[in-house]
């Protein structure tokens, strides 16, 4: 399931690109609003739930996409991964100044760590989707639409996978902890 997460999650980022190339930023957006929509439906029927990433993810692109081709602007797609990143931010940092870790929701039960670590990764996170946001913003509005695309594309998953890398040993630690206790 989790090859198929992936392959669900990248799909409709990897259409939008080829779209791109082939037909231009307003086709391109058009195929993200049905791939990532066909996405949705398809994790639904093989998993019989709704995670709530892909699903905030979709009401996004189906309003910045629907922006887009309504007044055939491509700032508003543009500004789509900027709305997401804050809305993660403001989600990850208000949960977790009140004690609320939504990384938890979002892991599933995959990991089991003290809050005190689900409170430094939900500000760490918090960091980095303000970060990107910024990174965003910056790049689509000094850069070609090109350059904003092979960003999005090509830019964005090595910078969250980095950052994630960087992460793993802060969840390892306290995993390993967890477990010496439990033996």
């Amino acid at each position: 399931m989790k090859n198929n997460r992936l392959l669900l999650d990248m799909g409709p980022l990897v259409v939008f690109f080829v779209a791109y190339k082939f037909a231009g930023i307003f086709w391109a957006t058009g195929v993200l609003m049905l791939g990532v929509s066909a996405a949705l439906v398809i994790g639904w029927l093989s998993e019989k739930r709704l995670r709530i990433m892909p699903v905030i993810t979709l009401v996004l692109v189906l309003f910045f996409g629907g922006l887009t081709l309504y007044f055939q602007n491509s700032t508003f797609i543009k500004m789509k991964p900027t709305a997401i990143y804050l809305l993660f931010a403001m989600a990850l940092g208000g949960g977790a100044f009140f004690n609320q870790y939504y990384l938890k929701v979002v892991f599933d039960g995959a990991f089991q760590m003290p809050d005190a670590v689900w409170r430094v990764l939900s500000w760490r996170w918090t960091g980095f989707f303000v970060f990107l946001a910024i990174v965003n913003e910056l790049i689509w509005r000094n850069f070609s639409e090109s350059v904003w695309v092979n960003f999005k594309v090509f830019g964005l998953l090595p910078l969250t996978l980095g950052f994630t890398v960087v992460n793993i040993p802060l969840m390892l630690n306290y995993m390993a902890d967890d477990e010496k206790k439990e033996t």
